[in-house]
């Protein structure tokens, strides 16, 4: 229940170190980047290390305690490996278009969950009397409100960390988090903007093996933490050790779980 761990070499091997043209960089990424190499911009990993293990530390210590991390990355590399590794370590994500006020106007958002799960209702009675047509337009909704918010649609309430792949792509998400006060993780290439960042992670933001060992180490992270927050609580964990991370975290949602969320912010 220790810590994901990770070696220099890994980040190498990923292309961590790899930043932009420097016509593209971002001055005040200045304090991360090594120099210039072959017309590209380095990034100092000697910086990244204790970064991403300070950001790994409170994705633990979040769910440890029982919160919720949500990770958001809507680019189209990012978008699969988002829900994969989210819903691997039983939390949340959005990997499509941000939708203004996901947060800050979750009142508005839990409406459209709630209309989301009538449509699938509606649909698994589909015999009942509707027509073809009726039928389409209730699939053609649901399916863009579980693109939207599917990844959130059991989360009941904001984020206690947000975890974002993308500075430049996901703004509006950051400027939601910093108006409601919840901290942000992000990954920051060399053309990121490092303002509001609460656990800057520096490092290559496009390339997939990149993106993948962010999300692992991350995703274990929340998996310690959970197990920590488990065993904390009492539950035996030792029938639970042979199961697939993506089961054993759906476990041990369901058993730390409260009754009746009091995380429900609307």
């Amino acid at each position: 229940m220790t810590l994901p761990t990770f070696t220099m070499r890994e980040l190498l091997q990923a292309g961590v170190h790899f930043g932009h043209h420097p016509r593209r960089w971002n001055p005040k990424m200045d304090q991360y980047l090594f120099g210039v190499r072959n017309d590209i911009h380095i990034i100092n990993l000697e910086r990244t290390v204790p970064l991403l293990q300070q950001a790994l530390q409170a994705v633990h210590d979040v769910v440890k305690s029982g919160g919720k991390v949500l990770f958001v990355g809507t680019k189209r590399q990012a978008s699969p490996l988002v829900s994969e590794y989210a819903e691997r370590c039983g939390q949340y994500y959005v990997n499509h278009r941000w939708l203004g006020g996901m947060m800050t106007n979750y009142k508005t958002v839990k409406q459209s969950i709630q209309r989301l799960k009538e449509h699938e209702n509606t649909l698994e009675r589909a015999s009942l009397g509707l027509t073809k047509k009726e039928i389409l337009k209730l699939e053609r909704s649901r399916n863009n409100l579980t693109r939207s918010l599917g990844g959130i649609r059991e989360m009941g309430g904001t984020p206690d960390i947000l975890v974002v792949l993308d500075t430049n792509k996901e703004k509006l998400a950051i400027h939601e988090a910093k108006t409601l006060g919840i901290p942000v993780i992000s990954i920051l290439d060399s053309n990121s903007n490092p303002d509001n960042i609460d656990f800057p992670i520096p490092g290559n933001d496009d390339a997939i093996r990149s993106l993948e060992l962010y999300l692992r180490l991350i995703s274990d992270a929340a998996l310690s933490g959970m197990k920590q927050q488990m065993a904390a609580s009492g539950v035996d964990l030792g029938s639970s050790a042979e199961l697939p991370d993506e089961a054993l975290a759906l476990e041990m949602k369901a058993t730390t779980a409260p009754a009746e969320s009091s995380a429900q912010n609307a």
